[in-house]
């Protein structure tokens, strides 16, 4: 079931999830922390470090749930894009990472998802067969 697009997308997914890590901990520590010197606000890159290995492994469920959990870090790039005079070109950066690695979790899903309800479809199918009466 791994053909080219498979594999784009897998690595797309893989990639910026990292490039997001990178992303959060450059932001907060160096670039633009919320106070000189680096602030706990890095420690927000820490729960993507959770499904990394998930996403590597090519697992479906941990790149399901991940692609709901990222919105979070949509959210805060929306808002620090829009808030954020100083460096607003970072949470607007951070929004677009995380936008390319949700499309790239859900591409890379939907054909496994395709496959699963069709064969519980044939399995219903096979179960429960209709009586058609004349």
């Amino acid at each position: 079931m791994q053909d080219l697009k498979q594999k784009i997308f897998h690595w797309g997914a893989i990639g910026s999830l990292g490039l997001l890590i990178l992303w959060c901990v450059a932001w907060e520590m160096w670039i633009a922390p919320l106070k000189p010197g680096g602030s706990w606000m890095v420690l927000k890159a820490a729960p993507l470090l959770f499904p990394l290995l998930g996403v590597i492994k090519r697992d479906l469920y941990t790149l399901q749930w991940t692609s709901m959990m990222i919105l979070l870090y949509f959210t805060e790039g929306v808002v620090r894009g829009w808030s954020d005079k100083a460096a607003s070109w970072l949470g607007w950066g951070e929004a677009a990472i995380v936008v390319v690695y949700f499309l790239c979790a859900i591409l890379y899903v939907r054909p496994y998802k395709r496959a699963a309800k069709k064969a519980a479809k044939e399995l219903l199918d096979k179960i429960n067969p209709v009586k058609h009466s004349d």
